[in-house]
């Protein structure tokens, strides 16, 4: 696996200038309250380039002459701690997922970077979000001032938008790791249905999706998950999940597993008593042609753009048939949210929304009407990787033909 990581590492170093250093934060704990933190995050710039995930890392690269070089720091064991929260990760540990073999200890950060700064590097490079001169919780931040202060001399670069163009493209392995996030997510949808009957809580439902993925091995979501059912369906990011699902009832269920930091996003709608009305069957089959057509249309070359434009006409003709609307301007009454997004270790992943797509690209398809007058909120997704002549529906085996629902549900 450590490959992918040096393969992404040496596009990096490419695009570096010569006499160059970059420095590169995973990131530290942010504190809850008394002693507890919350549940750490790596900044995914630096996982995507190094494969880890413990805190206070610190990636180094430098390039010197066209000569590169590879570091990192990390944190040294501490044998008392250690009985209460557990080893840090060791030298051969790190070396071996991330295929670094300079592996030195944070305390020796500030003075190995302040002799290398001292040396010919004219340039260094950082790898921040949004430049914000007071955030001192940002540990990129915090050290591109310091930098700044005492190397008045280096030309300071940022990083964080060539790494995000990078991650816009999809490796094997990273298309692996959603495709596993996308089959856990499906067999944890699979056991809702089943289970689902009227009158129950919408969290009871949910906890089916829960127990799936926790006896898969799944440690975190990739977002809270939406159950919205009857009226709640029509409130976009709806997260209570705490109303009874009646009889009669559709239930949306936007969520999705994360496999190793890759993120599946999935919705479907179906009902809680198994049987769609009819007046819910042609809503619903509105949204899946939508559905249908985007992916038909999804291909290098299109934008985000594009396919949502193609969806607001697609969705204001099947209004017009259904009788909610006379007019194309009043479809935002009913659909007021963009056809997808990119997907990848953010599950509303980085890229331009007018970036072209191109192959290895993953994006969601996730049309949707929101009826609140009539109890009805329904959206439909599924996750599509962008090929060399068109699309892979990669949930295409989480089912969504109104009969297949109802026979699934019997």
């Amino acid at each position: 696996m450590k490959h992918f990581f040096q393969k992404r590492r040496n596009k990096i170093l490419n695009y570096m200038k010569d006499n160059s250093i970059a420095v590169i934060f995973c990131g530290n704990p942010i504190h809850k309250s008394a002693d507890e933190n919350y549940k750490f995050h790596p900044n995914y710039n630096f996982y995507y380039l190094t494969g880890l995930e413990e805190e206070k890392f610190i990636l180094v690269l430098t390039k010197l002459n066209y000569k590169t070089q590879e570091y990192l720091f990390i944190e040294k064991n501490d044998e008392q701690l250690a009985r209460w929260i557990g080893e840090k990760m060791s030298p051969d540990e790190t070396q071996e997922i991330s295929g670094i073999e300079k592996i030195m200890y944070l305390e020796n950060f500030n003075s190995y970077i302040d002799a290398l700064l001292n040396s010919k590097y004219e340039n260094i490079y950082f790898n921040i979000e949004n430049y914000n001169h007071e955030d001192k919780k940002n540990p990129d931040i915090t050290y591109a001032n310091k930098i700044n202060k005492r190397y008045p001399h280096l030309k300071i670069h940022n990083l964080f938008y060539e790494i995000n163009d990078l991650r816009t493209v999809k490796d094997e392995y990273e298309i692996d790791m959603t495709k596993k996030a996308i089959e856990i997510t499906k067999n944890g949808i699979y056991e809702m249905m089943k289970n689902s009957k009227p009158d129950m809580m919408e969290y009871q439902i949910e906890a089916y999706f829960d127990f799936i993925l926790k006896s898969n091995g799944v440690t975190e979501y990739a977002f809270p998950t939406i159950a919205a059912s009857g009226k709640n369906g029509a409130i976009l990011h709806y997260s209570s999940n705490n109303s009874k699902a009646s009889n009669g009832d559709l239930i949306l269920f936007d969520l999705g597993a994360k496999w190793n930091n890759y993120s599946a996003d999935i919705s479907r709608t179906f009902p809680v008593n198994g049987r769609f009305t009819q007046r819910q069957k042609d809503i619903y089959n509105v949204i899946l042609d939508t559905m249908k057509e985007i992916e038909n249309n999804a291909k290098p070359g299109i934008t985000l753009g594009n396919l949502n434009e193609l969806s607001k006409r697609l969705l204001a003709d099947g209004c017009k048939k259904l009788g909610l609307i006379e007019d194309e301007k009043d479809l935002s009454k009913y659909y007021f949210h963009s056809i997808g997004h990119f997907l990848g270790l953010d599950t509303h992943d980085v890229g331009q929304r007018g970036k072209e797509f191109e192959p290895g690209m993953i994006i969601t398809n996730e049309p949707g009407l929101y009826i609140p007058e009539e109890n009805i909120g329904i959206r439909i997704e599924d996750d599509l990787l962008i090929t060399e002549n068109g699309c892979e529906n990669l949930s295409k085996e989480i089912i969504k033909e109104i009969e297949d629902i109802e026979n699934f549900m019997k």
